[in-house]
């Protein structure tokens, strides 16, 4: 494993570059996962908390419905205003499960087109149980819509169904994502100041280990001096036993250099005097002290 592949620029960059992308993009898939998780639960404990306020309506309905009046002549009222304006994405509905949309009871908010079932037509649900799921009103606005069967023996089966608007769901999940995400930005933005800290001062030490190798290169010392982390300390140590084996080598060099000229020198000596001596013709001479 050689770290970067072959083909990312981010091989040729420098370590501090290397440690702060990484960084970076792992803190920001560990924010953005974390993110969509909360905001996931917290869209769920949202929709619990408007079906338990939506289940009271109907409870209450079905409270209503289970008394021992006549059904054509039952009242069914709720305290909450929003039931009785038109069209306030507010409604309730009661009738048989097969029930025609004249033979429907329904709250003064529903105008028109009746509620449809919050689940699938073949939801295998029993008596008293709850359903919940997202529909639309007649206006095509979203809706929050919760159900359950209640059985009145001899009367027959009846469903409660109640609704309200989903958007104040959606709008408490956009205000929730809106705040996680600025809290999250500046959580963000406060590791990327830390990573960047975190790597001068971890990288220091390299720095003054480039400042040494450039002091020996331009001949102010002959070693690297001062103290270094226990990672960079074998490095230094083994620089500077590179510079001592390379500063041996060289003086034996210049010794041996020094014995070869002196060795040299009487020979050559020699051999001019008796050029200078000897009946060898003029131009042999002269090519020889040459």
């Amino acid at each position: 494993m050689t770290g970067f592949p072959t083909w990312l620029p981010l091989r040729r960059r420098s370590i501090a570059v290397r440690l702060a992308t990484s960084a970076l993009l792992a803190s920001s898939a560990i924010l953005l996962i974390a993110a969509g998780i909360l905001t996931t639960l917290y869209r769920e404990n949202t929709e619990r908390a408007f079906d338990s306020r939506l289940l009271v309506y109907a409870n209450n309905l079905a409270t209503d419905l289970v008394s021992p009046n006549d059904p054509e002549s039952r009242s069914f009222t709720l305290s909450d205003p929003r039931f009785d304006l038109p069209l306030s994405g507010w409604y309730w509905q009661i009738g048989r499960p097969d029930a025609k949309p004249r033979d429907l009871r329904t709250s003064r908010s529903l105008v028109g087109v009746p509620l449809k079932p919050a689940t699938a037509p073949d939801s295998k649900a029993g008596i008293g149980q709850i359903r919940q799921g997202y529909g639309k009103a007649q206006d095509d606005r979203a809706l929050r819509i919760i159900e359950r069967d209640v059985d009145l023996g001899e009367e027959g089966r009846y469903t409660v169904r109640v609704a309200g608007p989903a958007d104040e769901i959606a709008n408490d999940v956009g205000r929730f994502r809106f705040s996680l995400m600025v809290t999250f930005g500046l959580l963000g933005l406060s590791l990327a100041l830390t990573t960047l800290l975190q790597i001068r001062f971890g990288l220091a030490p390299l720095a003054k280990l480039r400042t040494a190798l450039g002091a020996i290169r331009r001949g102010e010392t002959d070693r690297i001096t001062g103290e270094y982390p226990r990672d960079i300390a074998p490095l230094a140590g083994e620089v500077n036993l590179l510079i001592e084996t390379n500063r041996e080598i060289l003086e034996r060099a210049r010794t041996q250099v020094g014995n070869l000229a002196h060795a040299l020198k009487t020979p050559l000596s020699i051999i001019v005097n008796e050029v200078g001596s000897s009946d060898a013709p003029e131009d042999l001479a002269l090519k020889i002290r040459e």
